[in-house]
């Protein structure tokens, strides 16, 4: 097992060094660059190449990433074009609320999607299915922005649920590590953990939709597949019974697609966390990477993209790590 961790962890290495020369050459290709957002109607040629000059930008290409690729390994990715500060201690700050986010609607897609796959696939056919069959269509259909924005105007005031932020105003709350939830509980400001809960409800709620929809699909899949299988057929004619062939057999073995599955939609919240955080106005790094990609703020994208890889990375790691628990068929050596 340790000689796969270590090996996967080298195979990184390449595979976010490419992913650094596409994005830094990428973004340099895109018009109007640094120099124009900050400057705006002001942006004359004289104050554009001052600029330029001032931070490195009139320099080769090549010279100026590798400079960037010197500083990246010590973990320095410079001092963003729009707020000034140092890229890394913005992502430091920025980044619990991402996590709270990420992972509440990531557990909601968990915890509903595959029993509701399971129950898709036990009453196939039937009303069941066919409800479920639709409410995912319709949770992969719907673009985040919009269920957002329709949960904002049509849920929160009957619910009496938080509209926006991560926060009451009034509400003062001691900030220790920046995750509102686990503060509240570190420090027993058990109002301050009800206050973030409820403005979390909604804005993983929509964020949730996509995955659970993927999740629940490809569960029922599965399940599928598992019931036609000779030793489910065996298992029930030895006189087991269902919930012990459903536990042992059918769960188990369905659930190698759902993990990978769940390993790329976590990979891929990052995208949806951008729309979903503009819309509940939470500022987290879908807030930093819309506001860089708006500002041109170079610094910032390339940390930001190169964090959401290096979490891609990881996160599949642990996927193939989790095949060797749920089957002991399917060893990582």
């Amino acid at each position: 097992m340790l000689r796969f961790i270590v090996r996967r962890l080298l195979q990184a290495i390449p595979t976010l060094l490419l992913l650094s020369i596409l994005v830094f050459a990428w973004l340099r290709s895109l018009p109007g660059g640094p120099a124009y957002a900050l400057l705006g109607d002001k942006a004359t040629p004289e104050k554009v190449a001052d600029i330029n000059r001032s931070l490195g930008f009139d320099q080769p290409i090549f010279v100026q990433y590798f400079k960037f690729l010197g500083r990246a390994v010590t973990g320095d990715f410079g001092t963003s074009l729009v707020s000034a500060q140092d890229v890394m201690g913005e992502i430091g700050r920025f980044l619990p609320a991402t996590i709270e986010l990420g992972f509440s609607a990531m557990v909601l897609a968990i915890v509903l999607g595959i029993p509701f796959g399971y129950l898709s696939a036990r009453f196939k056919g039937g009303a069941v299915d066919n409800v479920i069959i639709v409410l995912t269509l319709v949770g992969v259909a719907v673009p985040v922005f919009f269920l957002g924005y329709m949960m904002q105007n049509g849920l929160a005031a009957p619910l009496g649920l938080p509209s926006q932020g991560r926060q009451s105003a009034g509400l003062d709350a001691t900030s220790i590590t920046n995750f509102a939830i686990l503060d509240g509980i570190l420090t027993q400001e058990w109002d301050a953990v009800w206050d973030a809960i409820k403005h979390l409800i909604l804005p993983a709620f929509a964020l949730a939709t996509i995955p659970l929809a993927v999740i629940t699909r490809i569960t029922r899949a599965s399940v599928l597949d598992v019931f036609n299988e000779d030793f489910i057929r065996t298992a029930n004619s030895k006189g087991l019974t269902q919930p012990v062939v459903r536990r042992r057999h059918v769960l188990r073995n369905a659930l190698l697609p759902v993990v990978t599955t769940i390993g790329l939609q976590t990979g891929a919240l990052l995208g949806g966390a951008v729309l979903t955080e503009r819309v509940f106005n939470i500022r987290g790094l879908g807030y930093l990477l819309a506001e860089g990609i708006e500002r041109r703020d170079y610094p910032r994208l390339q940390a930001l993209l190169l964090f959401g890889a290096l979490v891609y990375v990881l996160v599949n790691m642990l996927v193939d790590i989790s095949y060797g628990i749920i089957d002991p068929r399917v060893r990582v050596r």
